[in-house]
């Protein structure tokens, strides 16, 4: 028996993993398989990404300690789970953390200038009413949201990679729908005139000799924007009627690739 949070609400994730294949989401939304599991790179990534969203709106806090607290937690919990870490990883890991730590502030000040913090962590939980939804709202979480003298509110989403994007990834419209949705149901939310949201990734690098953060900004005018509700409108309907095909293009690095699940 389903909640009816579990009913009423359509995340990025969730409609990323639709538009990849609907078996592979009918498991995981619908049926419930075990999917995500934690490794070496979800604790990095959680660990940074605690780190900057303590250090952004307090710069007297030490991200680097930060980072490694948080790490020690993650890697503990996957411990407890009967992981076996990679302690040569782990240890390479901790290093590459140092120069994110410490370029991220001034990474962030470089490229903004003045701003405020508008919000870390913001939570969406908004109507969808741009099409019939089925009482469904769109939820996701804002990394970091800040404000600039110009009037401007900038939109950025925290991305942990190797050595950054190629340019097709900064390009993939599926990747970049997901600020398009932040920016779009962010200012319905607060009533704020689309024109004045900009928003970003933040690569942060774990192996780059150099720039290890990277904003880059993502364009999101009308035309994409609807681009990328229809799409969302396509995908509320369709799992509405529980359409679920298996694609096979999107196999190769799926975890339910030649199980029981997907053959």
């Amino acid at each position: 028996m389903k909640n009816s949070e579990e009913v009423q609400k359509i995340s990025y994730s969730e409609f990323k993993i639709w538009n990849e294949c609907t078996h592979k989401h009918k498991l995981i939304y619908i049926d419930k398989e075990p999917y995500y599991s934690g490794n070496e790179y979800t604790a990095f990534g959680t660990a940074v990404h605690t780190a900057c969203e303590q250090k952004i709106p307090n710069p007297e806090i030490n991200a680097l300690e930060v980072f490694e607290s948080e790490f020690l937690k993650e890697l503990t919990e996957l411990k407890e789970n009967d992981y076996s870490l990679d302690n040569k990883l782990v240890s390479e890991m901790r290093s590459q953390a140092v120069p994110i730590c410490e370029q991220i502030l001034p990474a962030i000040i470089e490229h903004f200038g003045d701003f405020e913090v508008f919000s870390t962590e913001e939570a969406l939980m908004t109507p969808i009413d741009e099409f019939p939804a089925y009482d469904k709202k769109f939820k996701g979480f804002i990394d970091l949201v800040l404000k600039t003298t110009d009037g401007k509110y900038h939109v950025i989403d925290w991305k942990t990679c190797s050595w950054g994007w190629p340019a097709q990834k900064k390009a993939d419209k599926i990747i970049n729908y997901q600020l398009t949705m932040y920016k779009h149901f962010f200012a319905k939310k607060h009533s704020i005139d689309a024109k004045n949201v900009e928003t970003y990734f933040a690569l942060l690098k774990r192996t780059a000799k150099k720039d290890v953060v990277e904003l880059v900004r993502v364009s999101n005018g009308a035309k994409k924007t609807n681009n990328c509700l229809s799409l969302l409108e396509r995908s509320v309907i369709n799992i509405k009627r529980k359409v679920s095909i298996k694609n096979r293009l999107s196999c190769r690095y799926c975890k339910f690739y030649k199980t029981e699940k997907c053959t």
